[in-house]
């Protein structure tokens, strides 16, 4: 009876199936059109005078014989060595992810079991510090950079990247620690246990989708980032999203565009992957940080 109660009338269902549905499209449009026209040429992909070039890939035909080709993929990966950025990407991230969390994750939970009252003001003021625009914090290590003649390469990335991310890891690993009841430390500590050791083997266990799903978000500030790596890596030393803006050239270089739509797809593709692999921990994550007790 209740269930026929709470039932959706037909057009409430359809309403939303609709928008849903439409909400998909709308969402999934942008990249499969752009892995699409990563398999043209730039004559076809941003065709003006036919829009359905993009679509049937005449001048692509015309030239490689097939109105598919690698060409963009080639150029980038082999003539551009797209693949050293993502070998700097991928150290960058895993030095961001792995540092944040552990200052994150000692931090947080020191701070979720302290009684003083300072607690709230740290975590205010770390919250203004990652409301700043990031271009304030990278202008203040420049200085020290040049100084010490460190400029431009990965470690001054990864520093100036954790000092942005530390502070939004300390807040949601805080409100994770704080969803934990603080019994859990005290029974441990009643079967002779340290602090410590009841933080490793009784709440990081309870808390692990917390910790991955903080993990995911540190990875893709880390991941995406273009303002800090654009101003403190070296050309050598670039990541992804900074070589790719460097594709597409500038006032005084000619870029090739297509080789910028390849890298694009290359640099999206495994976002999906890596959602599609950690989605139950994320919603398990983001559920345990929103319920208190």
């Amino acid at each position: 009876m209740s269930s026929v109660a709470t039932r959706k009338p037909l057009t409430v269902q359809l309403a939303l199936s609709a928008f849903m549905i439409i909400w998909l499209i709308a969402a999934a449009f942008p990249f499969f059109w752009t892995l699409w026209g990563s398999f043209k040429v730039e004559l076809d992909f941003f065709s003006i005078a036919d829009w359905t070039n993009a679509i049937f890939g005449r001048n692509t035909e015309a030239t490689f014989g097939s109105p598919f080709t690698g060409a963009g993929y080639e150029g980038a990966w082999v003539q551009e060595e797209f693949w050293r950025n993502v070998f700097n990407t991928f150290i960058v991230c895993l030095f961001v992810v792995c540092t944040s969390l552990t200052i994150g994750t000692l931090g947080g939970y020191a701070l979720s079991r302290s009684g003083f009252k300072y607690v709230f003001w740290l975590l205010i003021i770390a919250l203004i510090f990652r409301a700043m625009p990031q271009i304030t914090l990278v202008s203040g290590y420049l200085p020290v950079f040049f100084h010490w003649n460190i400029w431009g390469y990965l470690p001054t990335a990864i520093i100036v990247l954790v000092a942005i991310n530390q502070p939004f890891t300390l807040w949601m690993l805080h409100s994770f620690f704080e969803s934990i009841p603080k019994e859990l430390d005290e029974s441990a500590k009643v079967d002779g246990c340290t602090q410590f050791q009841a933080f490793r083997y009784v709440i990081i266990p309870v808390m692990w989708p917390g910790v991955i799903t903080t993990g995911l978000f540190s990875f893709l500030l880390a991941y995406n980032d273009f303002a800090v790596t654009a101003l403190v890596l070296q050309e050598s030393n670039r990541t992804m999203i900074p070589a790719i803006a460097a594709f597409l050239g500038t006032t005084q270089t000619e870029g090739n565009v297509m080789f910028a739509v390849a890298a694009v797809v290359s640099a999206t593709a495994p976002l999906f992957v890596l959602v599609m692999f950690f989605q139950r921990q994320i919603v398990s994550g983001l559920t345990a940080g929103a319920v208190k007790g």
